[in-house]
């Protein structure tokens, strides 16, 4: 389940956004988290695994007009391979419907892939909703 960051989650989030490239630097990881907490058009999002109750992944946008822009996704090595990114960027997707989500040119490829296997599921349950009305 998407939560909103909290300031009680610093430590967490640090620990799950440390494992992005772009932030392994101690400095870099904290000035990162800074931008995020003091500017109103960055928001952290946590993952809490419904199985264990972990906070397990972490993800970073920006919101601007039109746009969710996706800065920064992480997830626990333990976690990884559960669909984890999809079921984030679906319900990130919900929370803003009336916004159009892109990727950064770190975190595209998560897009691109999320979008493309969307656009699959809603293609099938399409044609089963066809199927049933004929």
């Amino acid at each position: 389940m998407l939560i909103e960051f909290k300031s009680d989650y610093d430590k967490i989030a640090m620990g799950l956004l440390s494992y992005t490239a772009d932030l392994k630097e101690t400095s870099r990881l904290t000035e990162e988290l800074d931008m995020y907490k003091n500017d109103d058009s960055r928001q952290l999002f946590l993952w809490r695994s419904e199985e264990t109750d972990d906070l397990c992944a972490v993800l970073g946008i920006e919101e601007e007009e039109d746009v969710i822009l996706l800065r920064h996704l992480s997830v626990n090595p333990s976690y990884r391979g559960e669909g984890l990114t999809y079921r984030m960027l679906d319900q990130l997707s919900d929370r803003y419907e009336h916004k159009t989500l892109m990727g950064t040119l770190e975190s595209g490829s998560f897009v691109k892939k999320w979008q493309k296997r969307r656009n699959q599921q809603e293609a099938l349950q399409q044609e089963i909703e066809d199927t049933a009305t004929e």
